[in-house]
């Protein structure tokens, strides 16, 4: 009976570690919005995504009334300019830090408190601090009269992903207590073990699976992110760049877990092999 408590705990123990892990690295790096803005931090610093955010900048403020007819001409060789050393000037990294917060809160609202000019189906990147940056560049050197709006607004994905992140955001913080269970679950199954060995060896081994299903699934997330990405060129990057910063944030957990599983099994076997000498020499 004790072995059978032993063993059932430990799969429940696994099961509840095998959602748990996922769920609190999404809550740190993308629910929370410390987390997203430190996660999405090298996206800005990716040259062809600067391009083609320097690109949709120039556009943004060569269209509508935000420059006058007569100043268009001259003003577009001076923007193209500017957009070049966008990346350059020093508080490029604080205003792409406030375009990805901005872009958090859009895409984690309530889509009933969303502006309306915002798609409240699908994931908004809003670029209007890196617009603000830019004018205010193009005004100083220049004088012109160049205004920025306050917001700049570029769908990401489609529709189903934003279903996902509000799954997300609703469990995500969930995976704290579902943590703390799953270690009750292998105290339990430490408690009841006739042989603790096995429990180490056998978590460790559930580990080490777990592992590579974390791997799978998350080359999965990551190549169905990309697939429906938009085709607008600035929202197409940016997916297919935190898809890949996402996954390799996500890598380092599932190489801790293998490291710990490794580390349990050599453990649990080393315990085996100890005891088995052990009662060999008490034999003799």
């Amino acid at each position: 009976m004790r072995t059978f408590v032993s063993a059932a705990a430990v799969l429940i123990g696994l099961v509840l570690a095998a959602v748990a892990v996922p769920a609190m690295w999404a809550d740190r790096n993308v629910v929370q919005e410390g987390g997203f803005v430190a996660l999405t931090a090298p996206l800005g610093k990716d040259p062809a995504f600067q391009k083609r955010l320097a690109a949709a900048t120039v556009d943004t403020l060569m269209s509508g009334d935000l420059i006058p007819d007569y100043l268009m001409a001259l003003a577009r060789p001076v923007l193209e300019t500017a957009a070049d050393s966008l990346t350059g000037l020093p508080d490029y990294p604080s205003a792409w830090a406030e375009t990805v917060r901005k872009s958090h809160r859009l895409s984690f609202a309530d889509p009933g408190t969303l502006p309306p000019e915002a798609d409240a189906t699908t994931l908004t990147l809003d670029i209007g601090p890196l617009v603000g940056l830019l004018a205010k560049q193009v005004a100083d050197s220049t004088k012109l009269p160049v205004e920025a709006p306050d917001q700049v607004l570029i769908d990401v994905g489609e529709p189903t992903q934003r279903q996902v992140i509000e799954r997300v955001s609703a469990f995500a913080p969930m995976g704290y207590a579902v943590t703390a269970a799953a270690g009750i679950a292998f105290a339990i199954a430490l408690v009841a073990a006739r042989r603790r060995w096995s429990v180490l060896a056998g978590t460790g081994a559930g580990a080490l699976v777990l592992a590579g299903l974390w791997k799978l699934a998350a080359d999965a997330a990551a190549g169905a992110a990309i697939a429906t990405s938009s085709a607008e060129k600035v929202a197409g990057t940016f997916t297919k760049e935190f898809a890949a910063a996402a996954t390799a944030s996500f890598e380092q957990w599932i190489l801790v877990a293998a490291v710990a599983g490794a580390a349990l099994l050599v453990i649990g076997l080393i315990a085996r092999s100890v005891g088995a000498r052990r009662r060999v020499s008490g034999g003799a």
